[in-house]
């Protein structure tokens, strides 16, 4: 259980800039 912090916090710093970028072009596509 102690393994999982040190891959879940970088994988969160990947995933919640990607979400933003994604969710930003979306909003780009629909103007």
């Amino acid at each position: 259980m102690s393994h999982l912090p040190s891959v879940f916090v970088p994988l969160v710093g990947l995933l919640l800039p990607a979400s933003a970028m994604i969710y930003l072009f979306i909003n780009v596509q629909k103007k």
